[in-house]
């Protein structure tokens, strides 16, 4: 199986319908996140499904950004934050 990497996605969409339909292939992505920010993990070819879904979703006004993470690194949360982490499986629905 395909090793997944950790991004963090991010949008920015000017019309509530883009909205909910970027809200939408998102939140199928991710395991966590917060209003438009998404912790992510995906294999190669979920990155570029996201890409494309995402793709489709937005136009020239709106922004979109997604960064990977470099997996040495250390997570720092604060308050409740909980780290994130992969699951062993995803529902995809």
């Amino acid at each position: 199986m395909e090793q997944r990497a950790l991004y963090i996605a991010a949008y920015d969409v000017r019309d509530p319908k883009r909205l909910r339909a970027a809200l939408h292939v998102l939140k199928a992505y991710s395991t966590g996140g917060q209003k438009s920010v998404f912790e992510c993990f995906l294999s190669g070819a979920e990155r570029r499904r996201l890409l494309s879904e995402i793709s489709a979703v937005l136009e020239a006004a709106d922004s979109f950004l997604m960064v990977r993470l470099d997996p040495r690194s250390k997570v720092i949360t604060l308050g409740v934050a909980v780290p994130p982490e992969d699951p062993p499986f995803y529902y995809v629905g």
